[in-house]
């Protein structure tokens, strides 16, 4: 739980980083780009294939693929349509797609994780519910997709770990495998699509993708999916909207932007409210359970 909680924090300030410094000057694949070599070159030394369990790798370069390479692709390109709040707001439906992933790939069926993500998402709708601009359909759609991305990568993430059995230093030792593959993908997005004339013109629009290359998505996606490890699907699909309290929270501090505070303090308590429930509910089923028997 800290692990998501820091990163939580540390992508937070990247949100604002993204909308107020890069959205429209500088090219999104290129920006994306770059965040995956400068991360790859955090964990590309570290990279040990031989130490990892038969069949790790192609699993490890397909989380990367989508969780870093689609999602940020499809991310940076909605910050062109939408502001940040709007970002924000279009991102409360992943707890659920993590919820409809974990359940899909264990092949059951858990109402407790829905239900405590669909509060979650309440709680994210009170505290980000503002007016929308006229692209609002077309980026609503990118960060859908972004959001099912990432759904898909994390949960796939742990699913990957626990199933090979994967022990601290292997997971250092193939993290790198997870930026090659964010890497096979934005490389040829970029050489396609990518606006070539669009490139970095300040020390200013350097430092910015320093700072999300080599902190928030180098440590930052490894500490994340760490800690995707340790919770269960619930927790970690409401850890996804903490994100939105937490970026409204910077937004009000550092760049100054007017906030309700009232509804981000509402929406917060009903946030943490589905947390609650999401840790309950195990208990409360097998007492259902077991009075169910006893009246028996």
């Amino acid at each position: 739980m800290f692990y998501l909680i820091a990163v939580t924090l540390l992508w937070a300030i990247s949100f604002s980083l993204i909308g107020a410094y890069l959205a429209g000057q500088v090219d999104s694949y290129f920006s994306v780009l770059t965040r995956i070599v400068l991360a790859g070159a955090l964990f590309l030394p570290l990279l040990r294939p031989w130490r990892l369990p038969r069949g790790a790798a192609p699993g490890l370069l397909a989380v990367g693929a989508l969780q870093f390479g689609l999602t940020y692709i499809c991310l940076y390109l909605s910050f062109e349509l939408l502001t940040v709040p709007e970002v924000l707001l279009f991102t409360i439906f992943t707890p659920l797609y993590v919820a409809l992933v974990d359940n899909a790939l264990r092949r059951r069926f858990s109402v407790g994780p829905v239900v405590a993500t669909l509060i979650a998402v309440v709680g994210a709708g009170i505290i980000r519910y503002d007016g929308i601009s006229d692209d609002y359909v077309k980026g609503f759609l990118l960060l859908q997709l972004a959001n099912l991305a990432f759904a898909l990568g994390q949960v796939g993430y742990a699913h990957l770990v626990h199933h090979f059995q994967m022990d601290r230093r292997q997971q250092w030792h193939g993290f790198g495998f997870f930026f090659i593959g964010a890497l096979l993908l934005a490389l040829p997005a970029w050489l396609l699509l990518g606006n070539h004339q669009q490139l970095p013109q300040t020390w200013l629009h350097w430092s910015v993708l320093g700072w999300l290359g080599l902190i928030a998505s180098g440590l930052g996606f490894f500490f994340w999916n760490r800690g995707a490890t340790q919770v269960d699907a619930g927790t970690l699909g409401i850890m996804n909207n903490a994100l939105i309290p937490a970026g409204l929270v910077v937004n009000l501090v550092i760049w100054n932007q007017q906030a309700d505070l009232p509804r981000l303090l509402l929406g917060g308590a009903v946030i943490g409210l589905s947390l609650w429930v999401n840790l309950r509910w195990d208990r409360w089923l097998g007492r259902v359970r077991k009075s169910a028997s006893a009246d028996r």
